[in-house]
């Protein structure tokens, strides 16, 4: 990656996780793949308990449970660690389109991963002079397809809504994206889903 595009990237890395255009196919369910924490096997078990006992379905995040009733942008508001996502996504003007009917799959960096970003980088972005840029970094999270956990698959690439293309690793149960670790799989929203992830996801340079 070229410095000047890292650099620029890293100064406004900070909008975190986002974007789109227009939804394409949803991708076909490959190898089941177990990231870090609960399996799925596991989050499938406690959904079928919580139906039958009468409580809200749906994964816990950032302290408030995220429903598959509700869009994604109306989920990532209300977990407290995305305030930063949910921030950069209404500068850059993206909230109405992953609001929209999707579907979309969206790698969500969390406030620490935001926190990680070079001091000054975050703000940097947020500026109405770096909306193109803050832009960019959102659309780099932002895959045009519903894709949960056993969809993803080792060596994978998996192309963006801004063109580019992100990798997949899954080893030992972990699965990453490029250099960014899934924490929390499979959040469900009613036009797609969101995978939690702890690094703030770098689109390559021109």
């Amino acid at each position: 990656m070229k410095k000047t595009l890292r650099n620029a990237a890293m100064a406004f890395c900070a909008a975190g996780s986002v974007l789109l255009t227009s939804c394409g196919t949803d991708q076909p369910a490959t190898e089941t793949t177990e990231p870090t924490g609960m399996t799925l096997q596991d989050s499938a078990a406690m959904s079928t308990d919580s139906a039958r006992m009468g409580k809200p379905q749906g994964v816990e995040v950032g302290g408030a449970r995220m429903t598959p009733d509700k869009d994604i942008v109306a989920n990532a508001a209300n977990s407290k660690d995305h305030t930063t996502l949910v921030a950069a996504v209404q500068a850059a003007g993206l909230a109405e389109t992953l609001k929209g009917a999707g579907p979309y799959t969206v790698f969500a960096p969390s406030n620490a991963a935001f926190n990680n970003l070079p001091n000054g980088a975050v703000a940097g972005l947020m500026r109405p002079e770096s909306k193109e840029k803050l832009q960019g970094v959102l659309k780099y999270h932002v895959i045009p397809s519903r894709i949960m956990a056993a969809d993803l698959r080792d060596g994978q690439q998996l192309t963006t809504v801004n063109g580019e293309k992100v990798k997949v690793s899954v080893k030992d149960g972990k699965v990453m994206i490029n250099n960014a670790t899934v924490t929390i799989p499979d959040v469900v929203s009613s036009n797609g889903i969101t995978h939690v992830i702890d690094q703030v996801l770098l689109p390559p340079a021109e």
